[in-house]
């Protein structure tokens, strides 16, 4: 076995088979808190350099549905200095895009969010008029048609200058996504700790390399979408890229700890 596999492995057996997490001294509020703590248990330093987590290898956590690949923003956005048209004003990202094309959440006092509904996918406009699309090059568009808009108030609510059809409103450029993907996940592979029904950890997963043009053919299939969470009056973007984890488990080559 190759010598990084076996240490990631001795790691796991030795320091988190058997265990639960213990959000001891770690944030109860945040969602990243057992991530970190599973970090800690297999020798991982925290860091935001996009290389991989351990020896080569990227390292995902058991999670209940869905496994993230990255948090990865627009590299134009209608709402950043770098937009898809330079012809088009930089608009606020809270007061304006996400009053645009958000949705009021009622549950948190009407707060704008580009999360759940309105956010685009490969598999059809929504009733947002928005998709996500692949163009020629492969760099990823989340657009917007005023035609395939269905909300009552879109005429009031979208400006003059955004009610057309395929508008861009955020890109992903193809060589920054592909630096992305490649360098976490396509050096030696990545790994997944996985627990049982009573959240211990009980065995260890690995999964091939994924460069740039299997990711993409994921993206055209809707098996990797995006989930964004941006909400109004939280500067963090909340861009992430996902698939279910049935397709993780598809990959999964070896395990390794079960009894």
């Amino acid at each position: 076995m190759e010598e990084n596999k076996q240490k990631i492995i001795e790691n796991f057996i030795n320091n988190v088979k058997g265990k639960k997490f213990d959000p001891t001294g770690f944030n109860h509020r945040h969602d990243g808190a057992e991530g970190h703590w599973l970090e800690q248990k297999m020798g991982i330093t925290a860091n935001g350099d996009n290389e991989p987590d351990l020896l080569g290898y990227e390292m995902k956590k058991d999670t209940a549905s869905k496994t993230t690949f990255g948090d990865w923003s627009p590299d134009l956005a209608l709402w950043k200095k770098d937009r898809p048209y330079t012809a088009i004003p930089k608009i606020d990202r809270d007061t304006q895009f996400l009053k645009y094309f958000g949705k009021p959440n009622q549950k948190k006092g009407g707060r704008l969010s580009w999360s759940g509904e309105p956010v685009p996918t490969i598999k059809g406009y929504n009733s947002f008029g928005q998709i996500l699309q692949i163009d020629n090059n492969e760099n990823i568009l989340a657009c917007y048609s005023y035609s395939e808009d269905t909300r009552a108030d879109k005429s009031t609510l979208i400006p003059d200058h955004f009610q057309r059809d395929d508008l861009i409103i955020a890109k992903w450029l193809k060589e920054s996504i592909k630096t992305k993907v490649e360098r976490k996940f396509n050096d030696k592979g990545w790994f997944k700790c996985y627990k049982n029904l009573s959240g211990i950890y009980v065995s260890i997963g690995f999964g091939p390399p994924i460069n740039y043009s299997d990711w993409i053919k994921l993206v055209k299939t809707g098996t990797v979408f995006y989930d964004s969470g941006m909400y109004a009056g939280n500067v963090r973007p909340y861009a992430q890229w996902r698939a279910n984890n049935n397709y993780w488990d598809e990959l999964v080559t070896e395990k390794h700890g079960e009894d």
